[in-house]
């Protein structure tokens, strides 16, 4: 079972994701979309979205850093196990539940809103459970790393952080994510199921973020208006003809 667990799921997710991603691209372009309802609500969503999207930056930094990261190269820049644990617990709690205040505001939003609770799919109420599990189970996690009574034992940077990056090379070192305790197990079971899931829901709108809107030129606006002020010159039009005849005279 750890085999096919740690050793063989997690390719399979690749797979999915790929694979799933581009099946929508192909076929459902106009379905890539977070179908936005900020037409029939925008006050909650106003605080809820911010909320999540934030928080939820935050978590993924997080597991970069957490997983990503050896803890060899922490130490020897003199950064403490001690001190690693107190900024995980405090900026992970923070992250994890500000995104879950924010999901919860907006699942209220979309079940008390008609029209956004009409446009809501089955794709979508199974994806907010998983994400809902996610999120509660890493909060898990990061409070028992933190406050057991042999912190060493659940130092996930030494059964599941070598785990995950020996996934990238192709050898699962499948008996350090065995040994982690089964919250870790748990998380980690959901958080793949999540992946899984997200290609078919609108949470593929991610793999398309508009990040080039930060950087793109202002759009310069010029008025048409006629009307011009006492002794300025008269404005021209927002448009000229384009062609061989005039406006008075026949073609030249």
């Amino acid at each position: 079972m750890d085999i096919v667990l740690w050793g063989i799921l997690p390719y399979v997710m690749v797979v999915v994701i790929v694979g799933g991603s581009l099946w929508r691209y192909r076929y459902d372009q106009f379905g890539w979309t977070t179908r936005s309802s900020q037409l029939y609500e925008s006050r909650l969503l106003r605080i809820g979205s911010p909320m999540f999207h934030f928080g939820l930056i935050f978590v993924v930094v997080g597991h970069v850093v957490g997983l990503l990261i050896p803890k060899e190269w922490t130490t020897a820049v003199g950064v403490s196990q001690e001190f690693y644990h107190f900024n995980a617990l405090l900026v992970g709690s923070i992250a994890g539940f500000s995104t879950l205040a924010g999901l919860a505001i907006l699942i209220y939003r979309r079940r008390r809103t008609g029209p956004v609770f009409m446009a809501t799919t089955k794709n979508d109420k199974g994806m907010y459970i998983v994400l809902v599990a996610s999120i509660v189970l890493g909060i898990w996690t990061t409070l028992a790393s933190t406050f057991a009574a042999d912190a060493h034992a659940y130092n996930y940077r030494e059964t599941v952080s070598p785990w995950f990056r020996s996934l990238f090379i192709l050898q699962p070192d499948i008996d350090s994510m065995a040994a982690a305790p089964t919250e870790f197990h748990l998380h980690t079971l959901v958080g793949m199921a999540l992946f899984m899931l997200w290609p078919f829901t609108r949470l593929v709108h991610a793999f398309t973020a508009p990040f080039h809107y930060l950087f793109r030129p202002y759009i310069v606006y010029r008025s048409t208006d006629k009307r011009s002020s006492p002794g300025s010159k008269a404005r021209s039009r927002g448009w000229q003809p384009v062609g061989t005849r005039d406006n008075k005279g026949p073609r030249r």
